[in-house]
């Protein structure tokens, strides 16, 4: 089963996302976000959470934002996506990688990350 665990919002500066979107939406980081990385919450518990994360390209040229969906069965949500139309992806994973870069069949990347519980 898969089900959207965030919604990753790419941005030049962090903090001032981070006040921005808080502001906004009535959110605040889940734990003390560090300086490439945050996690927003809605402040009454009810929502989607918001991934913050720094990156290097511009709105204008480059896709910034992205959905992690979190899997259960990451192996098996990973074959199910491909079947029905997903494409894989060249990626540089890191050490450790608890997720895998797939995009739809427009091309839009998004993240299957493995979550138990």
């Amino acid at each position: 089963m898969l089900k959207i665990g965030s919604l990753v919002w790419g941005v030049k500066d962090v903090p001032r996302a981070i006040e921005f979107w808080c502001a906004a939406l009535g959110y605040k980081p889940v734990r003390e976000p560090s300086e490439d990385w945050a996690i927003l919450v809605p402040v009454d518990g009810e929502g989607q959470q918001m991934a913050i994360t720094i990156v290097s390209s511009d709105a204008q040229s480059r896709q910034r934002h992205h959905l992690d969906l979190y899997a259960t069965d990451q192996k098996a949500e990973v074959a199910r996506l491909l079947s029905i139309g997903a494409q894989e992806v060249d990626w540089r994973y890191p050490e450790g990688a608890d997720y895998v870069v797939l995009a739809d069949p427009d091309g839009n990347k998004f993240c299957v990350v493995e979550k138990t519980g």
